[in-house]
């Protein structure tokens, strides 16, 4: 599990080879060297630039020539051997699993029509960058459905259907070989209604640009019309009764 040690046991000091084998190698997926060992004097040595640095810090060896990796990671996972000369005495396959989130509960907004919406609750369980897992929903200790992968790092969601009167508990459950994670549902939180469609900032421009425009005519058409009975010596009064009322008065 992602985060752990693990420790690659041999015992070089139990092998037969010619005297002359002295230097014992570990190397990770074939080609990069990544521990050393000399087996009369004892002396070890890590290479912690191997990889651009991945493993820095991380690599231990004891007398018996084990390797240990602490604060293991996803990107540890590969084949490990280790060498005398051209020969493979030890092969090890590690496969470092990722550590499982809780699974996320939420209100699926896109399905279903509005009449049968009216009468349940369309639910997502979702996961995100997940590999080798299965996704499963729950009726009390009832399976209902379950989808797994074994592709890397994807996400995952699956769909589920409640009456909004159901009493019965349902929870979401994700795990992999060894180990799972479960999210219980409280219809009361993610059954809420869905928001409304959002009003474009573009279209709030637009409208207030128009309202503007309306108003600058206005003040336009006002003018005019004081301007032509203040010529005629008369005095008027002029309402507008669009939006707010307006009340100008023409000396």
């Amino acid at each position: 599990m992602e985060g752990e040690s693990v420790t690659l046991n041999i015992d070089v000091n139990t092998v037969e080879t010619d005297e002359t084998d002295d230097q014992i190698q570990w190397r990770f997926r074939h080609n990069f060297l990544i521990a050393l060992m000399y087996r009369q004097s004892g002396e070890k040595t890590v290479y912690n630039d191997t990889l651009d640095g991945r493993f820095r810090g991380r690599l231990k060896l004891d007398q018996t020539g084990s390797l240990t990796i602490t604060d293991t990671r996803t990107t540890d996972s590969g084949l490990y051997t280790v060498k005398i000369s051209n020969n493979i005495l030890y092969t090890f396959n590690l496969t470092v699993y990722a550590r499982l989130s809780v699974p996320v509960i939420s209100r699926n907004c896109s399905s279903s029509s509005s009449s049968s919406s009216e009468q349940s609750c369309s639910l997502l369980c979702s996961v995100v960058n997940v590999s080798a897992v299965s996704v499963s929903w729950f009726r009390g200790h009832s399976l209902l459905s379950s989808i797994s992968v074994s592709d890397l790092n994807i996400s995952l969601s699956l769909p589920l259907e409640v009456e909004y009167q159901d009493k019965n508990s349902y929870s979401c459950v994700l795990n992999n070989s060894f180990t799972n994670q479960t999210a219980h549902l409280d219809i009361r939180g993610p059954c809420h209604t869905c928001p409304g469609p959002q009003v474009s900032v573009s279209l709030i421009v637009l409208v207030s640009a128009a309202a503007g425009s309306l108003l600058i005519v206005a003040a336009v058409r006002i003018f005019c019309i004081c301007r032509k009975r203040d010529l005629e010596g008369d005095n008027v009064t002029v309402f507008l009764s669009t939006g707010p009322v307006l009340c100008v008065t023409c000396c």
